[in-house]
């Protein structure tokens, strides 16, 4: 068989790669995809979102960040994948990896370079970084692995262009463009971009890489910063999604900058479809997923990624938004 093209789809906490990803699966573009996700933390969201009634393959890796702790895994589960392929066991013609907002695409990448049996399998065509419009300059300055992820792309998708005026996009632009001169940039629009911008881009270039970091094939180190964590709330019980939005709402008041990414899909009372609420520190908001089928359980998991959040006041506060739990909601300290 010829090389299997892969894309690598990256960007930050909250840039809009799975909104991009949910368009590319939707999309009547011809392209069979395997998709592998990567979440930060104990439990994913993104593959409950990502599920469509079409038959991409959707594999996903929790409990790690895909470009330290996880790298076997995702050896592993490139070689499976392509055994099933040429067995006749799985039918797909491309793989689009995404990455959890706290990755750096280096070491993801080193993995088709350094993994013989990988790299005559598979050809990485493109590493596709999303950066938010309205987060990415504090994002870019605190934040290693957001520098990286911009350094090291083929093409760059500016998210969320429409929440910031002209001057700060004309400056994230030039600040970017500083960083990585060679990556061509667009827009993606409520995750809609043009797929002849992420696919069969042909734009990986190791020469330029070995430019940028010359010891690519052979560092194999890399260290996340210890203080950011995540957690996950959970329940079985249908949600009053009044109160659970009021109550998130003083939250992110009091602790939005500590609230890195926070994302769930939730059982609300009266509903016939999930509820998914997203966030990235000030700014949230919620939407109607797909609808629960007869006889599925109906549950509830939100997942939590940040600085010294306040994890127990957050897991009472959303317990009491259980329908039927009592109405004493504790208050964010202010």
């Amino acid at each position: 068989m010829t090389q299997i093209p892969v894309t690598i789809l990256t960007g930050f906490l909250g840039s809009g790669k799975t909104t991009l990803l949910q368009r590319i699966l939707k999309e009547q573009h011809g392209h069979r995809i395997a998709v592998i996700e990567n979440e930060f933390g104990e439990a994913g969201i993104d593959n409950e979102l990502l599920v469509q009634d079409r038959e991409e393959q959707i594999i996903e890796m929790n409990n790690g960040c895909i470009c330290c702790t996880v790298r076997g895994d995702l050896v592993r589960i490139l070689g499976e994948l392509h055994a099933k392929k040429a067995a006749g066991q799985l039918h797909f013609d491309r793989v689009v990896i995404e990455t959890t907002g706290l990755a750096d695409p280096a070491p993801v990448a080193q993995t088709f370079f350094v993994d013989d049996n990988i790299g005559q399998q598979y050809l990485l065509d493109a590493i596709v970084t999303m950066v938010d419009a309205v987060h990415a300059d504090a994002q870019l300055d605190e934040h290693h692995e957001a520098q990286e992820q911009v350094a090291f792309a083929d093409r760059i998708l500016i998210t969320k262009s429409d929440l910031a005026n002209a001057e700060e996009l004309k400056a994230l632009r030039q600040r970017v463009v500083q960083m990585n001169p060679r990556a061509k940039i667009g827009e993606a629009r409520n995750g809609v971009a043009s797929i002849g911008d992420l696919l069969d881009i042909r734009g990986f270039n190791l020469n330029a890489i070995l430019e940028i970091e010359p010891d690519f094939l052979t560092d194999v180190s890399h260290e996340h910063d210890d203080d950011v964590t995540s957690f996950v709330f959970r329940a079985e019980k249908p949600l009053d999604l009044d109160r659970t939005e009021d109550f998130l709402s003083g939250v992110i008041q009091v602790y939005g900058a500590k609230l890195m990414r926070y994302k769930g899909v939730l059982s609300v009372k009266g509903q016939d479809r999930r509820v998914v609420i997203q966030g990235v520190h000030m700014l949230m908001g919620s939407d109607l997923g797909t609808a629960w089928k007869p006889g599925e359980k109906r549950d509830s998991k939100m997942v939590f990624i940040g600085r010294d959040m306040p994890k127990d006041m957050l897991l009472e506060g959303l317990a009491q938004c259980v329908v039927g739990a009592s109405k004493t909601l504790r208050e964010p300290a202010r």
